[in-house]
């Protein structure tokens, strides 16, 4: 199996910075996509962003400019930079990690979520 471990979120005023964290632990031999989503009280789950393997990445259109997401191979982690917060980006971000298993067996995994709160 593949875990994977949300961290870095917290209280923040509007237009502070966060920056999240997410680990992949397990017997992995190789992390394809990388992402984050989020999901505020009342809305569905949305992307937040992704990045490949390669480090190809996609953002949402309501974080374009202000978010930015990189990876680190050696360490199966993940992060997203959060600048300019605004109290629209409150809500529960979670990881989602596609990764490929020692055994070849191929994961679609997901964090248990850290929640980000931006006050006006």
């Amino acid at each position: 199996q593949v875990q994977v471990v949300e961290s870095g979120g917290g209280l923040v005023q509007a237009g502070g910075s966060l920056r999240l964290s997410c680990t992949a632990s397990g017997r992995i031999r190789r992390i394809n996509d990388m992402g984050w989503y989020r999901q505020a009280p009342g809305k569905q789950r949305e992307l937040v962003a992704v990045i490949t393997s390669g480090g190809t990445t996609n953002y949402g259109d309501s974080v374009k400019g202000r978010f930015t997401i990189s990876r680190d191979n050696a360490k199966n982690t993940v992060y997203l930079q959060m600048n300019s917060l605004k109290p629209e980006d409150t809500a529960v971000y979670y990881c989602n990690a596609k990764a490929t298993a020692w055994s070849m067996a191929m994961y679609d995994s997901w964090g248990q979520g850290t929640r980000v709160t931006v006050s006006s």
